[in-house]
């Protein structure tokens, strides 16, 4: 089993360490780890954020355990070679469009939540995002009026073919849940999202025992402070979806708690190639200090153990130990608590 190590940037470093400390105390036979820079530490080693070696090193691999991008420093630097490009050059180059992002409020944690926590304790989901198209990926500019005014403009697009694999990996993750799907979008002033509609009903003729509705993107988050325990599984799109998942972190409790998964087509020895990656960022306040969350990446391994590396029992045990980590009070600064990344760290493993 080959996994590509990309720390990072910021905060990146530290939590994919304490990710590391964790599959090694697994124990798992055959583990092999590799190494590449990526984000601003590549560009400013080999001016690029994502270089060429670091692509062929995640090429390489079965997955890839990412820690985050986003420099302060590389701000000014033209477009293409910001921090951020890494990330979306990989998505792109190795074909990972289905981005898998649960939400489940961890028993004990309730009071967390910026929710009421008999609102929070309901809170189950999972967001199933594109990642591949949308305004991200879209023809970008910023271009002269021709009265002086300087206007820029961002392509929203989407393929049929785009829409529909994306909605048969969302039907078949409701499918392994609780059979409900939402799918978000803003048909009533985007045509791209009516094509995003119109495909989705499509495909759910495929799948009689999924109950499928469809809700605009701002009642759905609306609806997530509302009453989040309605929803299973949400599918949307790219910008939708990068928004509402990090709501949905904060209904939770803390951004430091979500892990995330970003899958394609390719299929390995041992499952599905995957990148995967906390949610929160580089975080670069607080970088080098020490006092980083862990959780979110070493739970992001243990979606890698489960849908990369063929080991769904250890996945299990890693969510366990860090349910009971955070049950007995071993919490991060964003949670309350007093315990440094490597204190979080330590604790997991002694659970393990």
């Amino acid at each position: 089993m080959k996994v590509a190590l990309l720390p990072g940037d910021g905060v990146g470093p530290e939590v994919v360490h304490e990710a590391v400390r964790v599959l090694e105390a697994l124990d798992l036979p055959g583990l092999t780890l590799l190494e590449g820079d990526v984000g601003g530490a590549a560009y400013r080693r080999h001016g690029h954020p994502l270089p060429p070696e670091t692509l062929g090193v995640a090429r390489a691999a079965d997955a890839v355990l990412f820690g985050a991008v986003g420099d302060p420093g590389c701000d000014t630097l033209e477009r293409h070679l910001r921090p951020e490009q890494a990330i979306l050059g990989l998505r792109s180059e190795l074909g990972l469009f289905a981005n898998l992002r649960p939400a489940a409020m961890i028993p004990g944690l309730e009071a967390m939540s910026a929710l009421r926590p008999e609102i929070a304790a309901r809170i189950d989901l999972l967001i199933v995002r594109e990642l591949n198209g949308d305004v991200y990926f879209g023809e970008k500019a910023i271009d002269v009026l021709p009265d002086g005014r300087r206007r820029g403009r961002d392509l929203m697009s989407y393929a049929e073919d785009e829409v529909r694999r994306i909605a048969h990996v969302a039907f078949r993750a409701a499918q392994g849940r609780r059979r409900r799907l939402c799918s978000v979008d803003k048909a009533n002033v985007l045509e791209t999202s009516q094509l995003w509609r119109d495909v989705v009903i499509e495909v759910a003729a495929e799948y009689p025992d999924v109950s499928l509705e469809h809700m605009y993107v701002d009642n759905a988050a609306m609806q997530l402070v509302r009453d989040p325990g309605r929803f299973d599984v949400i599918v949307t799109g790219n910008l939708f979806g990068d928004i509402l998942s990090d709501q949905a972190s904060m209904c939770v409790g803390s951004i430091g708690l979500l892990p995330s998964a970003a899958l394609g087509e390719r299929e390995t020895e041992h499952g599905t190639f995957g990148l995967y990656e906390p949610i929160h960022g580089s975080a670069p306040d607080i970088a080098g200090q020490g006092i980083a969350n862990p959780v979110a990446m070493i739970l992001s391994a243990a979606m890698m153990l489960r849908h990369s590396l063929g080991a769904p029992e250890q996945a299990e045990r890693v969510e366990k130990a860090v349910a009971r980590t955070l049950a007995d009070g071993v919490r991060a600064r964003d949670l309350g608590g007093s315990a440094g990344t490597e204190d979080v760290g330590d604790a997991v493993i002694r659970r393990l």
